[in-house]
């Protein structure tokens, strides 16, 4: 690419910015304004750039911080800049593109996810959640799954909606994973009724954990 300064960088998101694009994410809560495609192809570009993978996130954009993930590197970040980006991500895409291409991929993925799963931010929590999902599905020795059944069956109906989302994610991941706790799971998931209701389009699998966890079961038979 012509110019691949933070200027010239900002100037290109700048001439794909489209406000339908925004109008619709405002509506779930983010304001990214890029079509995600495009965001890649941009990245595809550019390759990794750590430099100016800072200078984008810096600038609090969230079409600019969602490109920065897509060109850092995960070594780049250690612990603490980890626990900082993670508390001003802001926007739900960007927490998700953050723990996605960065964390998961990061020597303090483990470490974080320790130590943000009881933090007080239910937001942050989320993200010590979302790891404990990958955890379960990839890496599970050493996890006490009966001890996070628990858990859930007493916070997740009462927690606020991010947090609830990524507890519902690790409900369902543990019935789909262990058939010796998948009937307490669906049990746990058709008491508490979380997401029993939530509008699900045709050929998508509905989040209600019990649902959740029958699709994926017959799918891997």
């Amino acid at each position: 690419m012509a110019d691949a300064t933070l200027s010239g960088v900002l100037a290109r998101l700048a001439e794909l910015d489209d406000p339908k694009i925004r109008a619709v994410n405002e509506n779930h809560g983010d304001d990214h304004s890029v079509n995600l495609g495009k965001l890649r192809a941009l990245a595809k570009e550019l390759k990794a750039q750590p430099d100016l993978a800072r200078e984008l996130w810096q600038t609090g954009d969230t079409n600019a911080r969602l490109l920065a993930l897509l060109v850092a590197r995960p070594k780049q970040f250690d612990r603490d800049e980890l626990d900082a980006m993670l508390r001003e991500a802001g926007k739900p895409k960007v927490q998700d593109w953050l723990l996605a291409n960065i964390v998961k991929k990061s020597r303090c993925a483990e470490e974080l996810r320790v130590a943000w799963f009881d933090d007080p931010d239910p937001v942050v929590a989320s993200a010590g959640w979302a790891l404990t999902v990958d955890r379960v599905a990839k890496k599970p020795d050493g996890l006490d799954l009966p001890g996070l059944l628990d858990v859930i069956e007493t916070e997740m109906k009462a927690a606020p909606e991010r947090l609830q989302w990524a507890m519902n994610h690790c409900l369902a991941q543990i019935g789909i994973e262990n058939p010796g706790l998948r009937a307490r799971a669906i049990g746990i998931g058709e008491r508490l009724g979380v997401l029993e209701d939530y509008p699900t389009p045709p050929n998508c699998t509905s989040p209600y954990a019990p649902v959740w966890i029958a699709e994926m079961v017959k799918r891997q038979a």
